[in-house]
């Protein structure tokens, strides 16, 4: 299984919390491409919610990656 950030942007909106088979459906109904149904296929049989995108891509930068603060000053 291999993401980046442009595969994983055709599930960031999905409904969380989702079960996998959801999440599947989800990719085919956005038009996501063919790599982000085999990612999806590849997770863990199992009936068990996902809650976010970081329980699938646990790597899944935040804001807090690319040095984003709600308490810094904008200048």
């Amino acid at each position: 299984m291999y993401w980046n950030l442009d595969l994983a942007r055709y599930i960031a909106d999905a409904p969380w919390p989702v079960t996998k088979d959801e999440l599947i459906d989800y990719a085919n109904r956005t038009g996501a491409p063919q790599q982000v149904i085999e990612n999806l296929e590849d997770l863990p049989d199992s009936d068990e919610l996902y809650e976010t995108l970081e329980e699938i891509w646990p790597d899944y930068p935040t804001d807090e990656d690319f040095g984003y603060s709600d308490e810094e000053p904008l200048n």
